[in-house]
């Protein structure tokens, strides 16, 4: 198994990674289709969009801006280089005109209201965030229809997709992946056999990508776009959109806790706060719609860039080989999660969102402080374990509570778990695949108003006005 570093951490916009990166690209996947002339048998050509949405998709889609990433997909917007200005200007054009003019394709009428159905009976079958596209040519006969699956950080499958046969691990293999492993198991097998950690095993398989001139900026560069991600969200005020009347709270802490730092008597746990700080920053940027980095996914995005942060401003010994480190270790146990049971929360509930998150976290901290591949491991299993049975319950479908502060303890918890792994030889009881497979017959098992429909816990518990 291979899963790209570039995969795991990537650009885009909140507030969600499924509800709104993933439909943002299923609409521009759709109109590719379109472009290389796909279409039913005697159909003409493609006069008219429209789109449906299922399951947790239509739910909490208002609440995650789904609709509207809808529409921006259609415009031709990708979520990883979307200038913002321009795409508010082009959706009221829309609004008014009601057409879309993607390249390569005649004007095709949109509907950005009635175009846009959310279905609340329908689930599809093969995820809970389901969508349909569908193109009509000017007799109003059905010229494309296709289901997608936003599974989760932004990853989208279509219907044939998601139930392809083949052997994930082989495929890799035969395309020359040097450490293919589709396990913790196999990875520790593996970096046993050949003397090598975690991070330069999987920095060894992008290798095989990217030439290794380019690789080390680029990894850089994600640390670059999460650390600018922190400093915007703690300069910002003022309330986060989406009727709730959340105020942001990052930018005042912060101040609070650099007017402390120069005091004598400041309380050992304090560090926990700076932690909770920089993961608050970067959540209340995605719930306002800002770019963001998929950690591994938009509403969990806060944890990795925390526990970065804390690293290389609070730990001793830090550097930037140790981000680096630390970010390929945590995509390599992103990659595991993802391959082997889900990091989606309308999948798992959000132990698949800030567990996983967590859980690379951990094992990223652990391996940037020299951990050994066996402790590396472990840390990434004491995180997760402690995440089992997280759901999924956001108020009003919006990112904000409980999101915000529960990417804050997500971070706590993945320094604990490093912490407590350095204190061991990496031995102990539960393995971290094991971890990982409870993980998912968790979620399985879960009622399906704790996986990201609001229909359930937290969301339905709300404050009287």
């Amino acid at each position: 198994m291979f899963l790209s570093i570039f995969d795991i951490f990537k650009p885009g916009i909140g507030p969600s990674s499924s509800h709104t990166m993933g439909p943002m690209v299923a609409a521009a996947r759709f109109l590719e289709a379109l472009r290389t002339g796909e279409r039913e048998p005697g159909a003409g050509a493609p006069a008219r969009l429209e789109a449906s949405l299922h399951g947790s998709l239509a739910f909490t889609g208002k609440g995650h801006a789904t609709d509207r990433a809808v529409r921006l997909g259609l415009l031709g917007f990708d979520p990883a280089t979307v200038d913002m200005d321009e795409a508010e200007a082009a959706l009221a054009r829309l609004a008014t005109e009601k057409v879309v003019r993607p390249e390569g394709l005649p004007e095709m009428r949109f509907d950005p209201e009635a175009g846009v159905i959310f279905d609340y009976d329908r689930v599809l079958s093969g995820h809970a965030n389901g969508m349909i596209l569908r193109a009509f040519d000017g007799a109003g006969h059905l010229a494309l229809e296709e289901v997608y699956y936003s599974v989760g950080g932004g990853f989208v499958a279509t219907e044939r997709e998601l139930h392809a046969p083949g052997d994930l691990r082989s495929e890799k293999t035969a395309h020359g992946y040097p450490f293919p492993f589709g396990s913790a198991a196999e990875m520790l097998e593996m970096g046993a056999a050949h003397g090598l950690s975690i991070a330069r095993m999987k920095w060894r398989n992008e290798a095989v990508a990217v030439p290794e001139a380019e690789l080390g900026a680029r990894i850089d560069a994600i640390w670059e776009a999460m650390d600018g991600c922190i400093d915007r969200g703690l300069e910002q005020d003022g309330i986060l959109p989406g009727g709730l009347k959340v105020r942001r709270r990052a930018k005042a802490i912060h101040e609070q806790l650099r007017a402390e730092a120069g005091r004598n008597q400041v309380q050992p746990h304090v560090v926990n706060d700076w932690l909770s700080v920089y993961a608050m920053a970067v959540n209340e940027e995605n719930a306002a719609g800002g770019k963001v980095v998929t950690s591994p996914t938009n509403g969990a995005a806060g944890v990795v860039p925390a526990v970065i942060r804390y690293y290389r401003d609070h730990c001793i010994g830090a550097s930037s080989e140790g981000i680096r480190t630390f970010l390929l270790t945590a995509a390599a146990v992103g990659g595991l999660i993802k391959h082997n049971a889900s990091i989606s929360g309308a999948e798992v509930g959000c132990q698949g969102e800030v567990g996983s998150a967590s859980a690379m976290a951990a094992a990223g901290l652990c391996a940037a402080l020299g951990g050994t591949n066996a402790q590396v491991e472990n840390a990434a299993e004491i995180a997760l374990e402690h995440h089992l049975g997280m759901t999924c319950d956001p108020a009003a479908g919006l990112v904000q509570v409980p999101c915000i502060e529960r990417n804050g303890l997500g971070a706590i918890k993945a320094v604990s778990a490093a912490s407590l792994s350095l204190r061991g030889d990496g031995s102990h009881f539960m393995p971290l695949d094991n971890c990982i497979e409870a993980m998912r017959q968790t979620g399985r098992d879960m009622d399906g108003r704790y996986k990201e429909t609001s229909q359930g816990g937290l969301a339905v518990n709300l404050p009287e006005c």
